[in-house]
């Protein structure tokens, strides 16, 4: 008998189904009832036939919709766009990323972009989560025209962020073997280089300043020299001793930009050659001493006998503790003396670093000054730096070549209780002969 189906056969095919089977035992029942009909002679043979074939019509025709009905919903429930194959492609993309349907309902989104658009959800329209102009118009542009867009935005919360959004229409199957157009979403933040950019910015903007100044002094003043001025000895002699200044200052701004830009150029590159830094520092100490004594400053150097040893560049060493020893001679010459030391300590990772320690007793600095102080050209008193022939590079040289020795900078001061800059510096466990 037919009647039972090999197991291995899906049950919504199967040929003898539930419904099926009901419907057989109609029609036997309509057969028999029929057949007693035509043998009392009620019923033409002809006529019995003809009500057999509409009460199997009747009971057949449900059943093979029901099956068509059923295979729908199985080919609808493997929709490639729908599968968790595409949903995972979607879900491991690093930039947030939202699969769009033609209607520009969300397909899939993943975790970053849910974080980005907390409005966003599956099924719904994206445009309703997605509120910025820019985005919307661009949107309507890619379905409409099934060709790639691009749009950039400024999304102010929760913070100022400069985002691109790159809308790709990708191709996809369809039920009936034709292609259709998704429309995949991928936003990338370009804060970090408008930031960038901005700086840059920044930076020839101030360093064309910072030379138009003294360069303008010098113009200034060859011109008066070269009229008024030319047979007058003591205005002469005055205005000589400011273009040599304003020519030396010049000059050590160059010089600060050709170093940072050497430094910077090696930031990835770690210091690898051992070098022993207490005389590095007795150095720097001593080359000082002029310009202690010009501001009438003592500087006391507390520094062990035994060796140093730290993995550094000497040249970039020597002008990182000149530039933190002259500023604290320079600004902190009111407290009468700068303090220069040597510790070791361990970081808040706990690893060894060793520390250097600068401090002056001077006027200090006020705390909404510290987080701004190793900007490049950023002054607490522009007029007072000036004076005192900073470049407003200083610190900011510091930072970076402590960066690239993967070092850091501590800086603590309160008003009127002077000022202290530590430089940290990964230690070496088993020193090797250092070179000096």
């Amino acid at each position: 008998m037919a009647i039972d189906a090999p197991t291995s056969s899906p049950p919504s095919f199967s040929p003898w189904s539930d419904r099926l089977r009901h419907s057989a035992i109609i029609l036997l029942a309509a057969a028999l009832a029929l057949s007693v009909v035509v043998a009392l002679g009620e019923l033409s043979p002809i006529r019995a036939a003809a009500v057999f074939i509409c009460i199997a019509a009747a009971a057949l025709v449900p059943w093979r919709l029901h099956n068509a009905a059923t295979s729908r919903e199985d080919v609808r429930g493997v929709n490639p766009v729908e599968t968790a194959a595409v949903a995972a492609v979607v879900a491991g993309m690093p930039d947030p990323a939202v699969l769009l349907d033609r209607a520009g309902r969300v397909i899939h989104l993943n975790v970053a972009a849910a974080q980005l658009a907390p409005a966003l959800r599956r099924h719904e329209l994206a445009q309703f989560a997605l509120r910025s102009p820019e985005i919307i118009n661009a949107l309507r542009e890619a379905i409409a025209t099934s060709e790639p867009r691009r749009a950039m935005y400024h999304d102010h919360a929760p913070v100022d962020r400069w985002m691109e959004l790159i809308i790709s229409p990708v191709p996809v199957p369809t039920l009936f073997g034709g292609t259709d157009k998704c429309m995949l979403l991928t936003f990338h933040d370009q804060t970090p280089l408008r930031r960038v950019e901005e700086m840059r910015a920044d930076f020839v903007a101030n360093a064309s300043h910072e030379l138009r100044t003294p360069l303008a002094a010098l113009s200034g003043f060859i011109d008066t020299l070269q009229g008024q001025a030319k047979d007058d000895a003591k205005a002469r002699e005055r205005f000589l001793g400011i273009m040599h200044a304003q020519a030396t200052r010049m000059a050590r701004l160059i010089d600060d930009l050709l170093s940072l830009s050497r430094v910077e150029l090696s930031a990835h590159v770690r210091p690898d050659t051992q070098v022993d830094i207490v005389p590095i520092i007795r150095q720097v100490a001593d080359g000082l001493e002029p310009l202690a004594r010009e501001r009438q400053v003592v500087v006391e150097t507390d520094l062990p006998e035994a060796p140093v040893v730290i993995a550094g560049d000497r040249e970039e060493l020597l002008r990182l503790f000149e530039n933190l020893i002259e500023n604290a001679l320079k600004y902190g010459a009111s407290g009468g003396r700068v303090i220069v030391s040597l510790s070791s300590a361990v970081s808040g990772e706990g690893t060894p670093e060793v520390r250097v320690m600068v401090r002056d007793f001077g006027p200090g600095i006020a705390p909404e000054h510290l987080p701004r102080l190793t900007e490049r050209f950023y002054r607490v008193d522009v007029g007072d730096s000036r004076a005192q022939g900073g470049t407003g590079l200083g610190l900011s040289l510091v930072k970076h070549i402590l960066n690239r020795h993967r070092g850091r900078l501590l800086i603590e001061s309160l008003p009127r209780h002077g000022a202290t800059f530590t430089a940290c510096f990964p230690q070496i466990r088993t020193p090797a002969v250092a070179q000096s």
